[in-house]
């Protein structure tokens, strides 16, 4: 019998980053791109996705090791408040896997990870201009500068699980009616990512 689809949360750094690694990946159904909230003292609204996944195809284990690799999951930057690197789970089992195969990969750090398990408490949907943002235009500054060196390490680390991107340059895919402006691009994008929030 086939195992239903399960769902995930992830945020670390940019929700246009997220997104784009893990539409990356084979065995994700949908990622939901947005802002999550957990219980006190997080219940702040923090960019993140939501990942629906088959299980048969890919394992939770293996998405946190993307997640903890394609982000700067040891750094506690000023801008966590924004970017809270976080799993969250639905359920307490799911939580209690997350926490065992973080603690398993610390070992692969050289410094603390950040990265906290928490309990799914809330999800609301970015902006649709902003939904699928690396798919529908990727040869956007941003997704030239943020998201290609994330997409590298999938292809590198992770190739047994890396799909070829459905919306790669050249694909004709992106259509100029749902396209973020450049001067959207700058202001939304670049302008807010501070060095570290590269991963």
């Amino acid at each position: 019998m086939k195992t239903p689809p399960e769902q995930i949360g992830f945020g670390g750094g940019c929700h246009w980053c997220t997104e784009a690694v893990f539409q990356a990946l084979r065995g994700v159904q949908d990622v939901a791109q947005g802002f999550v909230r957990s219980t006190p003292p997080h219940e702040s609204w923090s960019e993140a996705v939501i990942v629906t996944f088959d299980p048969d195809e890919i394992d939770l284990e293996t998405l946190i090791e993307v997640h903890l690799r394609t982000h700067s999951s040891t750094s506690l930057h000023k801008m966590r408040g924004k970017y809270r690197s976080a799993i969250y789970g639905f359920g307490e089992d799911q939580q209690v896997r997350a926490s065992t195969a973080s603690q398993a990969l610390q070992a692969e750090f050289d410094e603390p990870l950040q990265t906290r398990v928490l309990s799914h408490e809330g999800f609301k949907a970015s902006d649709t201009r902003f939904q699928n943002y690396y798919a529908t235009d990727p040869e956007r500054p941003f997704c030239r500068t943020y998201i290609d060196p994330k997409l590298k390490v999938l292809r590198e680390r992770f190739a047994e699980n890396a799909r070829v991107y459905p919306f790669a340059r050249g694909s004709g895919v992106y259509s100029s009616t749902n396209a973020v402006t450049f001067s959207e691009d700058i202001s939304h994008g670049l302008s807010r990512c501070s060095p570290e929030l590269r991963w």
